[in-house]
């Protein structure tokens, strides 16, 4: 058949179609490859032949004929139709299977208008030589199918319009280590940016979307996260959305504490009007949220936090809910709603919890947060108080109507906050956190905003990253692995731009970092460890120990150089107090372990010189990162062994890593029985943790009766997450009937990348 097929050239000339030089390009990609089948892909590209066909359109053919011979029994597949990608994204990018030489390359791609111009000016061509040469453009054969894919549609600098590609991974990998280390001292900084390159390439750091898309070009806004609190006042509120606007177009997830305006029926200016409520002023937000597309990359997406106890709390739960109208919906946000100890205590007890105006009851609002005691005394006392507005629920009812809505959307979220201003890192009468972000895994203090300009508020920002915990040989590494991230995401902070002053303003005084891990499916089967019956509990006990001390370590190292964070006095830091300090203590009943680092040298360490950086881990989802890396999402246990990735690009199927050899070894979401295992594993982590996790729950209809969950078990997991000192709880999942093979659809308001999916 192929002898009489007509190929049409890219100049437009045709010309017989060569199997042999198509035969020679599969037979390159499966080199060290096991179990492939070259005629296998050829016969079935073939089939799907036609006269007159273009030379591209045959590389995107054999692609996917690789690509739909991915399975269990022969996963290399996944990296056959990864190189035949990469092959193929090369001949696109540069004519040419070869890169061109770095120098050059930079120089196009600033004429076209793309790469940041300071890439030339802050490095020689001698050292832009060097750099260009220790580039190893072999690692692009380490990618999957699914990362390569992820890589053209997400990652790599393009023309959106047409879709044409201009750059490869590895000069992706490298140009991000030059801009991030530009500014380092000339004898120090090609050793920085080739440690930096070898821990991204060799996928022992996971970068987020921001960074891996944004970085090298000028547009320079890479947090994750960012954190927006309004006040009960107009001027606020539009400086609120204004605020919101800017970020999302600048590629950023949003959080937006909308917990303090008051409730509907509040008087204003002394009765002249009444309040309509908080309901108008979200839609407002959800606006700004919607009006910005992200560049190509994904549309905007917010969660927006209020406290439990908020008069309209009832209006407020149901905003996701299906039922109603446009009128009283907001359904393209996520919500979070903020919970404390008092609230579980009205639950364990049955009675009830008041609802208020936050407006109604000075003070009640700030205590929430600042200290407990005084929230209970002022919250006692309103109740008594017959002057104030306010109605009662009983507490098992609210909690029902909470888990009700959680269950039913899987995204209306839970902060426990007094858990995030006890065991964080802030010094909450001075720095109080009032929000988490979209992922709930941010945990900073904010200030309203009360113009654009405000430079008294505070917009607080969140720059991520993570470890791929599969891919370490032994804790030791993560000395080395968490200083890079340090060192990285700390200039990141000096090198990107600052829409909202106050958002610069308050990063370049807390310099927050969050970082976090991804594989951590992987790296419990490579340890013969499980989710579900508490065989993890010490090692990772140990892993989260060593990732804390190390990070805090290198901190603590860029302080003697740089000097602490501006605010460094306004965190537990430095006060000498480590989040080993002031964990819930029954995580002891399950995991009563030894520490192994010297914890008491640094802890003087830190209080002589301070932290470079406020805040250092957050564990966050790891969505579309992980698939660059091909590791599991972040903490989350994998839902098949084959997941398929709904993406822009198409259906892209990638398999658990080291599959052949681990299968027996892995634990399938399905296949644990409860959240037990995972809230301790999850319990664990938060003792070193000095943000937050964006912990999940997870549902199978199929074991109970009637195919239906109780609330009860609802209700105890939320319970026992807040008895562990867990700070927020993120999606509620409930298990479809489904196959097990299939992911979670990717949305453009689901958070991907700490923006939220890392």
């Amino acid at each position: 058949m192929g002898e009489y097929i007509q190929v049409t050239k890219r100049n437009g000339e045709k010309e017989p179609i060569d199997m042999e030089k198509i035969h020679r390009v599969v037979h390159w990609a499966s080199q060290d490859l096991q179990g492939v089948s070259i005629s296998q892909v050829e016969i079935n590209a073939k089939l799907a032949f036609f006269d007159g066909i273009k030379t591209a359109d045959i590389h995107e053919t054999i692609i996917k004929s690789a690509a739909d011979l991915i399975s269990t029994e022969i996963p290399d597949y996944q990296y056959l139709a990864a190189r035949l990608a990469i092959f193929h994204l090369r001949k696109k990018a540069f004519q040419s299977f070869t890169p061109p030489p770095l120098l050059e390359h930079i120089k196009k791609i600033i004429n076209l208008g793309i790469y940041d111009k300071d890439i030339l000016k802050k490095y020689t061509q001698a050292e832009i030589k060097i750099l260009d040469n220790y580039t190893d453009h072999w690692r692009d054969m380490k990618f999957s199918y699914a990362a390569v894919k992820q890589l053209e549609g997400k990652y790599l600098v393009q023309n959106r319009v047409t879709g044409e590609i201009y750059e490869s991974p590895q000069q992706l990998y490298m140009l991000v280590g030059m801009c991030l280390f530009q500014e380092y001292a000339t004898n120090k900084r090609l050793d920085i940016v080739k440690r930096f390159y070898d821990a991204v390439s060799l996928f022992k750091i996971s970068l987020p979307t921001p960074i891996m898309a944004g970085v090298r070009t000028s547009t320079r806004q890479f947090s994750s996260c960012v954190l927006i609190e309004a006040d009960d006042d107009l001027d606020s509120i539009s400086a609120t959305a204004g605020a919101i606007v800017k970020y999302v177009s600048q590629r950023a997830g949003i959080g937006i504490n909308g917990g303090r305006i008051r409730a509907i029926g509040s008087p204003i200016r002394g009765g002249e009007a009444t309040h309509t409520g908080c309901i108008p002023f979200y839609k407002h937000f959800h606006t700004a949220v919607k009006s910005c597309s992200q560049g190509g990359v994904r549309g905007g997406a917010a969660t927006l936090f209020y406290p439990l106890w908020h008069l309209e709390i009832e209006s407020l739960l149901v905003l996701k809910n299906n039922a109603g109208t446009d009128e009283n919906r907001i359904r393209h946000l996520d919500y979070g709603v903020q919970f404390n100890g008092l609230m579980y205590q009205r639950f364990l007890k049955d009675v009830d919890i008041t609802l208020f105006s936050p407006h109604d009851t000075p003070g009640l609002y700030d205590a929430f947060f600042t200290d407990q005691n005084e929230f209970k005394r002022l919250y006692e006392q309103y109740e008594q108080d017959k002057s104030i507005e306010k109605t009662t629920i009983k507490a098992r009812d609210l909690f029902a109507k909470f888990m009700q809505e959680r269950a039913n959307t899987g995204r209306v979220y839970l902060q426990n906050v007094d858990h995030c201003n006890t065991h964080g890192a802030f010094d909450a009468k001075q720095a109080p956190v009032r929000q988490s972000n979209l992922c709930m895994e941010i945990t900073l203090p904010t200030k309203p905003l009360y113009s654009v300009q405000d430079e008294n508020g505070e917009v607080a920002l969140c720059t991520l990253s993570a470890v791929n915990l599969g891919a370490l040989e032994n804790l030791d590494e993560l000395k080395d692995i968490t200083e890079i991230i340090v060192r990285a995401l700390d200039s990141l902070l000096d090198y990107q731009d600052y829409p909202i002053k106050a958002a610069e303003i308050a990063s370049k005084s807390r310099r927050t970092l969050g970082i976090g891990v991804t594989n951590l499916a992987y790296y419990l089967a490579k340890n013969k460890a499980k989710y579900s019956d508490g065989s993890g509990n010490i090692l990772i006990h140990k892993t989260f120990e060593a990732l804390q001390y190390y990070a805090l370590k290198a901190s603590n190292k860029l302080a003697h150089e740089l000097g602490a964070c501006p605010l460094f006095k306004e965190t537990k830091y430095a006060q000498g107090k480590m989040p080993i300090d002031t964990y819930k203590k029954d995580i002891d009943t399950f995991c009563k372990c030894d520490l192994h680092l010297d914890w008491d040298t640094l802890r003087s360490d830190i209080m002589a010189t301070g932290l470079r950086n406020s805040t250092l881990t957050a564990l966050m989802p790891c969505e579309s990162s992980s698939q660059i890396s091909n590791s599991t999402n972040g903490i989350e246990p994998p839902r098949g062994f084959v997941s398929i990735k709904q993406s822009k690009d198409g259906i892209l199927k990638q398999i658990v890593p080291d599959y052949t050899k681990l299968k027996n070894q892995y634990e399938l979401l399905w296949d644990i029985k409860d959240n037990e295992g995972y809230l301790q594993l999850c319990a664990i982590m938060q003792k070193f943790v000095d943000q937050s996790i964006s912990t999940n729950t997870h549902y199978d209809p199929a074991l109970f009766e009637g195919n239906k969950v109780p609330m009860k078990l609802f209700l105890l997991d939320i319970l026992k997450a807040y008895k562990y000192g867990i700070k927020t709880l993120y999606y509620h999942t409930t298990r479809d009937g489904a196959s097990d093979d299939i992911s979670q659809k990717e949305e453009d308001n689901v958070c991907i990348d700490g923006v939220c999916k890392l």
